[in-house]
């Protein structure tokens, strides 16, 4: 699978531990920074990680930060991303069998790295349900 990854500073140590898991599942993986742990502006990464999503370039995306939550914002801001902040097992699951979410939001600041990593291969193995689903996914973009 192709898929996008970007963090802001907080989230850049969990980004880095996921693109290379991903990388070693055999994931085409495309980093969109940051590229340390110095401090910066999480719009000028996640933007483009939702934007490579929206156009088709990438089939999936994670974003990171320190909490997830302005990382999903931003993602969400462009059309036909639907980006899930998620927390536990359950909520990444249902981010996808009810959501169809090509982009998870993770808080390296609010779980352990473990879980990060559990989250996103439950996000990766959730098939999307379809069915009454679909028809709320298509109301998102109307």
């Amino acid at each position: 699978m192709k898929i996008a990854i970007g963090s802001d500073h907080a989230g850049f140590r969990y980004k880095e531990a996921i693109k290379q898991y991903l990388i070693d599942q055999g994931h085409d993986v495309t980093d969109m920074g940051t590229y340390s742990d110095a401090s910066v502006d999480y719009p000028r990464f996640i933007r483009p990680v939702a934007e490579a999503v929206a156009a088709g370039e990438v089939e999936r995306g994670v974003v990171l930060g320190g909490s997830g939550n302005g990382e999903a914002i931003m993602s969400n801001r462009i059309k036909g991303v639907r980006a899930a902040l998620c927390w536990n097992e359950e909520s990444a699951r249902l981010c996808r069998q009810h959501n169809d979410a090509n982009v998870i939001s993770l808080g390296e600041r609010m779980m352990s790295e473990e879980t990060a990593l559990k989250l996103v291969q439950i996000w990766l193995d959730t098939p999307f349900e379809g069915g009454r689903h679909l028809t709320r996914i298509q109301q998102l973009d109307e």
